[in-house]
């Protein structure tokens, strides 16, 4: 067996593995700690009179398994990517889109969080409180003429966790005597009643002069 751990000592054979490893804490020193795992027993000789060449032969094997593991346990740690919490937060920006061309502002509200810590940035303005970004939508699109048709475009959908998502994307407003446009940021935030949003920047595009 001495001979075996003599053969196992990765410092200066297999350096990326054993730094791996320390990132994850799994280790402290070396690969050779991994010979107490069970699933990694085909390290040790099961016969001592085998020869050296046919331990050596053995070692790759249990540092592939040991890579494996490594990336099935980091893949785990990633944000899951489902594809209906992204279908789901596309159509609440699309119920918006059609409240809102129905001339309808409290259902284009309903696409944010009824909570007091809801954000909304524009310019240099910030308003806090869903009630209070409601008051500003009707302050600011006080008829049909001035809230136009409103087309969202190019949203891209990122999940930041399994309860909160980023969308970027572009807004335009189609009216008789102007088209404003512009960008937006939206932190989405997974809540009882759905997806919801907690925090919007919104900024529009310098008008022609």
């Amino acid at each position: 067996m001495g001979d075996a751990i003599r053969f196992m000592k990765p410092v200066n054979v297999f350096p990326s593995v054993e730094t791996i490893l320390h990132c994850l804490g799994w280790m402290r020193q070396s690969l050779v700690a991994y010979c107490r795992l069970p699933m990694l027993q085909l390290i040790r000789p099961s016969n001592p009179d085998r020869t050296r060449a046919g331990r050596i032969r053995r070692l790759p094997r249990a540092i592939a398994t040991t890579c494996c593991l490594l990336m099935a346990a980091n893949v785990s740690a990633l944000p899951a990517q489902e594809p209906n919490a992204v279908g789901d937060i596309r159509s609440v920006l699309q119920s918006q889109q059609e409240a809102w061309n129905r001339g309808d502002i409290d259902g284009f509200m309903n696409g944010y969080s009824r909570s007091a810590s809801t954000v909304f940035v524009s310019e240099d303005s910030v308003k806090r409180g869903w009630e209070n970004v409601r008051e500003r939508y009707r302050e600011k699109y006080a008829d049909r003429a001035k809230m136009g048709t409103l087309i969202f475009s190019d949203a891209e959908v990122t999940l930041l966790a399994s309860d909160a998502a980023v969308v970027l994307g572009r807004w335009s407003l189609q009216r008789a005597k102007d088209h404003p446009h512009g960008r937006f940021t939206l932190i989405f935030k997974r809540l009882p009643e759905g997806w919801r949003i907690v925090h919007d920047h919104t900024s529009a595009a310098a008008k022609p002069k």
